[in-house]
């Protein structure tokens, strides 16, 4: 600090009281900006001073952060350099507890050769008070900006929760998408929202929300292109802005937008879709970097959840493909044990009446015509009865309380068993869970009837608690539940309740009947 060779003069009164208010002005700002801008000010104020300047060092006090002047001209300022010169300089450090900030300088006192001890008193207290102000605001800074990333953390991590608790449960994948599509347009306040799936070669849309024209269900990408095809095989986002080039695929020229977010949806490695954010709602900015590292991580929960119904569905089908051709299987063996070999019987019998001789002959005939007529008529019960198998009319004819109503009557008829059925349904199945309900049914007492030589059967089939539960008792011979090749048909029982998430329970014991138990689980469709 320079010295000035005069004895510091007492501050005059309005002087006081002027620096009083700068330094409550200083302490209560916490915008560096604005408190930069108030200390040159007030330094030159209080000083008189025609031109003042401030200094301040970056946070690691190493090299200018910020160098703001007052009262000079852009063209003196380039020709005066970074530091204010002229009929005398009044320099002062700014420091707050050893630590330095900067230097505020001052020249060219007005109406007087130069600055006195009461200048600099005022430019000292001055610099006091702006070490403190100073400190304030980027001790102010630093916290609002952790106080940014950890919103911004906070809400990257509730949109990954947001989605799973969304999705959690769900393995239908139309339904898994159309919740993703939504809840990711909204989350980045974009006017459209695609989701594209890989098929072959290209990229489809599978499903959309927003404001977009029907020819986006249309819409293919080829795997080449640099942008969107990119992001599925090298698992790249992207931020196309305004002017930024248009793809091979001209998504953003074809929807009639003008930026973009492309974020690929990564399982364990490989992305599954795309989700392709199209533009902000009317009247709101750019999507930014947070915008994408949004997305990012909606993504990543939304891959999970699509991944896990893709499998789930794959399974289904599987296990769907696997049900159908062991129904086949079945269909076959009673096709060829039963029909195929009683046709043949018939044959036979009618085959041998119209070989004999004699006087007998048509006497023969006439009774292995008469068998054949009876025999005939059970062979048509039997593929009425297979006929059926295959696709309930009795379902679309009577509902399923009266088909299995029906079904009941016709069981207890054909085995010749006291047969005791409850049956309370509503309106709550779909068409999925009424087929299966009828086919377990079916086949628990195609199983008593045939195999069990039981005399009496209750049945109880009702809807309560968002499911229909099942339960069937026999009194007949039983067998070992434990024997894997016991109990014809209740494999592929099982396999058909589980395919729609329900249970089933058999218990039997050789001698002491069996008791079914099983519920299904009411689910839209």
């Amino acid at each position: 600090m320079e010295s000035f060779g005069q004895p510091a003069q007492r501050f005059d009164e309005e002087r006081f009281r002027r620096l009083i208010d700068v330094g409550s002005s200083l302490l209560s700002e916490l915008n560096l900006e604005a408190v930069l801008n108030s200390v040159v000010e007030a330094a030159r104020e209080l000083t008189g001073a025609r031109y003042a300047a401030l200094g301040v060092l970056d946070p690691e006090r190493r090299e200018l952060e910020r160098f703001i002047n007052v009262g000079i001209e852009e063209e003196a300022r380039r020709e005066i350099g970074d530091l204010p010169r002229g009929r005398g300089v009044l320099g002062v450090p700014i420091s707050f507890r050893g630590e330095t900030y900067g230097n505020l300088y001052m020249t060219e006192k007005r109406g007087a050769e130069e600055f006195d001890g009461s200048d600099e008193e005022a430019a000292l207290t001055l610099a006091g008070w702006a070490g403190i102000a100073i400190e304030n605001a980027r001790l102010y800074t630093s916290l609002s900006e952790r106080e940014v990333e950890v919103e911004q953390a906070l809400r990257r991590a509730e949109t990954s929760v947001d989605i799973a608790r969304t999705v959690g449960g769900e393995t239908n994948v139309q339904r898994v998408l159309d919740l993703i599509v939504k809840r990711a347009r909204a989350l980045v306040e974009a006017r459209a929202l695609l989701v594209l799936l890989r098929r072959g070669d290209h990229l489809c849309v599978a499903v959309h929300a927003g404001e977009v024209s029907a020819e986006a269900e249309e819409l293919e990408v080829p795997i080449e292109d640099a942008v969107f095809g990119g992001a599925i095989q090298e698992r790249v986002s992207h931020r196309l802005e305004r002017g930024t080039p248009p793809s091979r695929a001209r998504l953003r020229e074809r929807l009639g937008a003008e930026t973009a977010l492309v974020v690929p949806m990564l399982f364990r490695g490989r992305a599954v879709g795309l989700l392709v954010a199209l533009d902000r709602e009317a009247g709101g900015v750019e999507f930014d970097q947070e915008d994408l590292r949004l997305l990012q991580s909606f993504a990543a929960s939304a891959a999970t959840a699509v991944a896990t119904a893709q499998t789930v569905e794959a399974e289904r089908l599987r296990q769907q493909v696997e049900s159908a051709e062991k129904e086949r299987e079945r269909w076959a063996r009673e096709l060829h044990d039963d029909t195929l070999q009683n046709l043949a019987a018939i044959r036979i019998s009618l085959a041998t009446a119209l070989q004999s001789t004699g006087e007998r002959r048509p006497a023969r005939i006439e009774s292995a015509a008469e068998e054949t007529m009876a025999r005939l008529e059970t062979q048509i019960n039997d593929l009425n009865r297979l006929i059926n198998d295959l696709r309930p009319a009795a379902l679309e004819r009577l509902g399923l309380a009266g088909a299995l109503q029906a079904l009941a009557e016709e069981s207890s008829a054909r085995g010749r068993l006291e047969l005791e059925a409850e049956i309370e349904i509503g309106d709550g199945p779909g068409r999925d869970q009424e087929r299966l309900v009828y086919r377990l049914v079916q086949e628990a007492l195609t199983n008593v009837v045939k195999h069990a030589r039981a005399s009496r059967v209750s049945l109880s089939i009702k809807e309560a608690g968002g499911e229909i539960r099942i339960a069937l008792r026999d009194d007949g011979e039983g067998f070992d539940a434990g024997d894997p090749t016991a109990g014809r048909g209740l494999r592929g029982m099982r396999e058909r309740i589980e395919l729609l998430g329900g249970e089933i329970e058999v218990s039997s014991k050789p001698g002491e009947g069996t008791e079914i138990s099983a519920r299904v689980p009411l689910q839209e469709g």
